[in-house]
């Protein structure tokens, strides 16, 4: 079977993508209400930490029942022994390679939890090295808050090439920099004009 065959529930995502675009629309990349798993994006979240780099903090990333929907949960002990200090939930944007996120403005995300440093990364195809990205911080606290990240609030890491909102590969949500007991949730993430 062809990889064309293999995705042929991806023709409605591109369609729904390119009509909110056309539209002048927000558009929502999860609300973590799929029964498949998939983000509207048709790809998966995936967990990730420092041990990628021989670093040693915990990590748990998963779906639970949030009080209105399901969420997305990101919980565990962030160290910094051996050189570490991370972990997180990412998501690639688009099956196809590049997503030209040019037409938004921002990312709008429904969040709460634990006080601690967290971010949210975006990378593109110029961000091929482990330790390059564009991050942004992100203000969480025990009440669910509704926030407005624009592009412009992310500063790249290890790169100097501006943000090409053309050239979008993956969305992260991390708990970085600093010893703690990381717990977050996330109801809703979309990219707003």
């Amino acid at each position: 079977m062809s990889d064309r065959t293999n995705h042929w529930w991806l023709f409605p995502v591109l369609l729904a993508t390119f009509a909110a675009a056309a539209a002048g629309e927000d558009m929502l990349i999860d609300d973590f209400s799929g029964r498949d798993g998939r983000a509207s994006s048709g790809t998966e979240w995936r967990g990730f930490s420092d041990r990628v780099m021989g670093g040693r903090s915990d990590l748990q990333v998963g779906y639970q029942d949030g009080p209105d929907g399901p969420v997305l949960r990101l919980s565990g002990q962030v160290r910094l022994d051996n050189n570490g200090g991370f972990i997180q939930a990412r998501l690639p944007l688009s099956v196809e390679g590049d997503f030209d996120g040019s037409a938004f403005g921002g990312i709008a995300v429904r969040v709460r939890g634990a006080p601690g440093p967290y971010y949210l990364h975006l990378r593109t195809r110029h961000t091929w090295r482990p330790w390059q990205y564009y991050r942004a911080a992100i203000d969480v606290g025990p009440d669910w808050r509704d926030l407005v990240i624009p592009f412009s609030a992310f500063e790249g890491r290890s790169i100097r090439r501006e943000l090409d909102l053309g050239a979008l590969r993956s969305l992260g949500v991390v708990a970085y920099g600093e010893a703690f007991e990381a717990e977050i949730e996330v109801a809703r993430i979309e990219l707003v004009r």
